[in-house]
């Protein structure tokens, strides 16, 4: 099957360029380097010899947001390696430049596609001691092609749904092929721990879901429009998707007949259809108004939709609630939730929609916790909403609850991490 797969993918390689061009255009590729995910001719080595070279694979802001804890652990212990950072999405690439920059030893390229020569002349060029996946992140020309080269690998916060572990089932000698090739796995909960161990993983451990590592100090989050957000009845509405806004919407207006200046922020989880959302705003008679990096929001505004990365946690800080996106709508049945850790370490309360599957563990945490709670209406919500808008934020509260967890999981992952680096080989 594996040869099967190489021979597909190999054939594709031109559909695949013809895509990632098209996205570009559509601006969900990166203008400048989206060259990088099709051709080998960008596979250009950021550091000269000297340094071993830790490699982590992160999807998208999310799975590196996690990473970042890790990286400034490993660099603060020795200074023997140099890293590469491996996204997928656009919105990584900015995020990295922005939050990684004040290092001088950490790369970040766009993960070529899973073709397999691509794969090869990446690896050659590159050379990785170890490597890290991040998440769910499982290519088999890549993992195979780093065992050939004798590279040791790990998942890190290994995270296998039941939808993908089904699909993996049904290959399970190419499963078995590709999943026991890994050296070490940390799963984000025990449902994956024990996928991976179906699926032919072995010394796999569960310590807890690294999202958690991710420390906010919140003195340093500072927002331009601060007066104004402190001034208004505030919530937020994050990672929504197509059909989400108009919930949010009208969450607004039933929620604005008890309570005054209501400021309803939205940040989709696509900031390409912030236009699209002001226009259903305007439908609805509402003030919406988009705010790019800098821009002052008008005190007549009723709608927010935020139009740039990376700011979540200038907006969450003065929100006392936080509706959390691809949670609403069935579509998302199988494959519904977004993480909700950063909400809740800004001392928001949570709510999403019934469809959390990608995320069941962290919102039975938070629900435990008395975090989160299921909403399926718009009233339902909205009276929420207006509840917590009469009580007052805890940001110390919040903050000493998940430093402690973060700092447990940390030091039993950075452990395993630190016997898998091997120092007495360097």
């Amino acid at each position: 099957m594996i040869y099967t797969y190489r021979l597909i993918t190999s054939l594709l390689y031109p559909l695949f360029i013809l895509i990632i061009y098209l996205r570009k255009i559509f601006n969900k590729e990166d203008k400048i380097r989206f060259k990088e995910k099709i051709f080998s001719s960008t596979f250009l080595k950021e550091f000269n010899g000297g340094k071993k070279l830790i490699w982590f694979h992160a999807a998208s802001i999310g799975e590196v947001q996690s990473i970042i804890p890790i990286i400034n652990q490993l660099n603060k212990k020795n200074d023997k390696f140099n890293f590469l950072v491996t996204t997928i999405t656009f919105s990584s690439g900015k995020y990295i430049k922005e939050e990684l920059k004040h290092y001088n030893n950490v790369a970040h390229r766009y993960l070529p596609i899973d073709v397999n020569f691509l794969i090869k002349k990446f690896i050659t060029i590159w050379k990785p001691y170890v490597v890290f996946f991040v998440d769910s992140e499982i290519w088999p020309n890549l993992i195979l092609n780093l065992k050939k080269k004798n590279v040791p690998i790990s998942v890190i916060n290994g995270r296998l749904t039941k939808k993908s572990f089904k699909k993996w089932k049904i290959l399970s000698k190419t499963a078995h092929k590709v999943f026991s090739k890994f050296d070490l796995i940390l799963t984000s909960n025990m449902e994956s721990k024990n996928y991976f161990e179906e699926l032919g993983g072995k010394n796999i451990f569960h310590f807890g879901n690294i999202k958690f590592l991710n420390k906010i100090n919140f003195e340093v989050v500072k927002n331009n429009n601060e007066n104004i957000l402190k001034s208004k009845n505030l919530w937020c509405a994050t990672s929504t998707h197509y059909n989400e806004e108009k919930f949010c919407i009208k969450t607004h207006l039933k929620t604005k007949e008890k309570i005054n200046d209501l400021l309803t922020i939205i940040i989709p989880r696509h900031i390409e259809r912030s236009e699209q959302i002001k226009s259903l705003c305007l439908e609805h008679k509402l003030n919406a108004q988009i705010i790019n990096k800098g821009d002052k929001i008008f005190n007549e505004t009723d709608i927010a939709i935020i139009n740039s990365f990376g700011v979540l946690p200038e907006y969450l800080k003065y929100a006392r609630s936080a509706l959390i996106g691809k949670s609403l709508l069935e579509k998302f049945d199988k494959d519904g939730g977004q993480n909700p850790i950063l909400a809740a370490q800004m001392g928001c309360k949570i709510y999403h929609g019934p469809y959390i599957s990608n995320f069941d563990d962290i919102y039975m945490f938070l629900k435990d916790k008395n975090l989160s709670q299921e909403i399926s209406t718009i009233h339902n919500l909205s009276d929420n909403l207006i509840k917590d808008l009469k009580t007052k934020k805890n940001l110390d509260q919040s903050k000493d609850l998940f430093d402690k967890i973060g700092e447990t999981i940390l030091e039993k992952t950075f452990k395993e991490i630190d016997n898998f680096l091997n120092y007495e080989n360097l």
